[in-house]
């Protein structure tokens, strides 16, 4: 076995030992579910880009920037991620106060009806379990690569690392993992990034190659490739696709139950904010690296197929010895945190919002999670086996459910008085079954669906529609009524003066990291891009307002950040500062 296996195998062992120090701390639900509600800005940060980024992002994503979409995957970014602060802001926070255990048992509390937790409950389990394959697949395919064994050994001791590990620890583990692994690959990011540029003779040299490559013709325009044999006949179709899929994963960070169930765990709705901003700032900074990484190893070799193998190629061939080990051990790292996410979910969803477990001692609670999250995972390795490995196909798919039947049900829940239960129930259900039943029949060839008819956007209006018009005829219960508004009545705690003024510090660096990176992008990618293919620059080309549009995105949630937090807390700590100081003046 190489350097790189045995990699692999101390960030594992790193992995399991951390989780048998956690698993030791667990005392009851709370511990095992929502990591004693007490986690800081660090963990929650890492806990949300740990169980996004996994093996799509490093392996798929790469790889589809290798293919021919890196600057299209770009603008699909900018728009994606700022969920992040418009979840926080919007619902985060929010099911933050509820206290509960789940997302699903949330929407019980809301409602007022344990149907709503139950049909929550079986679309976290479906819409996970599709993730957990996905992700156990690209886990695999990391082990495979780079060991040459088979691909079903491969699976086996991915399964087991996380396995084990998940079982044992529950949230309090993975909330400690997932910040480890996230501070792994995200410094071995930004160390790799320049071996692959340097292999291609610097950034000037790598841009205009690429700008100019035949064999694939605009690797790194703002459209990627299109025409004959590419995967849009033209730039409008691929531009509405990363659009619709942008708003779609928007809806998934905002609302999602992997994503929002991290702010469960937060130690005040101050470190819901901050992490939501500094977690949408680092995915914009790593996704530059990522998709320009990706598509400067054409130049070192074009033919890598499949094209998901790319990343691990270059740590392999492109990178000191020490350092490629380093990124394929983080990629490692990023699939397992992923995966340890997804099962604890699951398993906690089964446990906690399909079973009635409300009369079991807490004893029995944890124990039958834990026999329920095996089972799950035995399961998904048994699908592992049995299906082709397809890791971005499968992720995109899952994850667009919960925009469809999520969305519309969990910013009505926050900010509409008149959605019932009925209503959040049908609309919840009509969505998740539009959305995949669209998708298998074109998948299967039965209907053929345009880029504008994307099975998100059929499932999401589907939604809409069966809520409006069911909260026409039915009405919220008087319970439902008055929970809705006791969470929107802030706790005193969150208007300490000195946590607000924390708390504004984020805002302010995201709009000035938004200016940096808009500006960076159109300096060294747009300008010199026009350059490489020997056309007269214009701010109004599609690269230039790429770059912008980039930068902005961030700049303009750094500033929605900022408003929400002063006119939320702002003022009233404010006024306690005021009277604070008043009061120690008289005295």
């Amino acid at each position: 076995m190489n350097i790189y296996f045995w990699a692999m195998v101390i960030s594992i062992a790193v992995y399991l030992l951390v989780g048998n120090y956690a698993g030791r701390k667990v005392e009851g639900i709370d511990d095992y579910y929502v990591a004693g509600r007490n986690a800081p800005t660090l963990m929650i940060v890492g806990t949300l880009v740990a169980s996004f980024l996994s093996t799509t992002a490093f392996l798929a994503e790469t790889g589809f920037a290798y293919d021919g979409y890196a600057v299209l995957m770009l603008a699909l970014t900018a728009v994606n991620t700022t969920g992040y602060v418009i979840g926080a802001l919007f619902f985060g926070r929010f099911v933050r106060r509820s206290k509960s255990l789940t997302i699903p048992e949330f929407f019980a509390k809301r409602f007022d009806s344990r149907p709503m937790q139950k049909l929550a409950g079986y679309t976290t389990v479906i819409g996970l379990t599709a993730y957990l394959l996905a992700v156990t697949q690209g886990g695999s395919i990391i082990i495979s690569d780079v060991t040459g064994i088979p691909y079903g050994a491969a699976l086996i001791m991915v399964w087991l690392g996380y396995m084990v590990f998940t079982l044992y620890s529950g949230s309090s583990g993975v909330v400690i993992t997932d910040t480890i692994m996230f501070l792994l690959f995200t410094v071995v990011s930004i160390i790799a990034l320049p071996y692959i540029i340097n292999e291609g003779g610097g950034w000037s040299a790598v841009l205009t190659t690429l700008a100019n490559s035949e064999a694939k013709p605009g690797i790194i325009a703002w459209h990627g490739l299109t025409g004959e044999g590419a995967l849009w006949p033209s730039s409008q179709d691929a531009f509405i696709w990363a659009m619709i899929l942008g708003v779609s994963w928007s809806i998934v960070l905002s609302v999602s139950p992997w994503q929002t169930s991290r702010y469960l765990m937060a130690r005040s709705e101050h470190v819901v904010v901050r992490s939501a901003c500094i977690a949408g700032l680092v995915l914009m900074g790593l996704y530059v690296l990522l998709m320009f990484g990706g598509a400067a190893v054409n130049l070192s070799n074009p033919n890598i197929s499949p094209s998901e193998g790319a990343m691990i190629w270059a740590g392999m061939n492109m990178m000191p010895t020490f350092i490629g080990a380093l990124l394929i051990a983080g990629i490692m790292a990023a699939a397992l945190s992923s995966c340890s996410t997804f099962l604890s979910l699951v398993g906690f969803s089964v446990t906690n919002d399909i079973v009635d477990s409300r009369k079991w001692s807490e004893h029995k609670t944890l124990r039958m999670s834990r026999y329920i999250m095996f089972a799950v995972a035995l399961f998904s390795l048994v699908l592992a086996f049995l299906r082709p490995p397809a890791v971005m196909w499968i992720t995109y798919f899952a994850g667009t459910l919960f925009a469809s039947s999520w969305g519309p049900v969990a910013f009505m829940s926050i900010w509409s008085r008149r959605i019932s239960a009925p209503a959040a129930f049908v609309g919840m259900l009509v969505g998740f079954i539009v959305n995949i039943g669209s998708k298998l029949l074109d998948t299967a060839g039965m209907i053929s669906l345009s880029v504008y008819m994307d099975p998100f956007i059929l499932g999401f209006f589907s939604n809409v529609v069966c809520i409006l018009v069911i909260s026409r005829f039915t009405k919220p219960t008087v319970a439902a009524l008055a929970y809705f508004e006791a969470i929107h009545q802030t706790p005193e705690e969150e208007f300490d003066p000195v946590e607000v003024k924390k708390t504004l510090i984020w805002p302010v660096v995201l709009m000035i990291s938004g200016l940096a990176i808009g500006g960076g992008l159109f300096i060294f990618y747009a300008v010199p891009y026009a350059a490489a293919v020997g056309r007269e620059f214009s701010v109004f080309s599609g690269e230039s307002l790429l770059s912008i549009g980039y930068g902005l995105s961030v700049f303009c949630v750094g500033l929605l950040a900022f408003w929400q937090v002063k006119r939320i807390y702002g003022r009233k700590a404010a006024l306690a500062a005021a009277n604070k100081q008043s009061v120690e003046a008289r005295s």
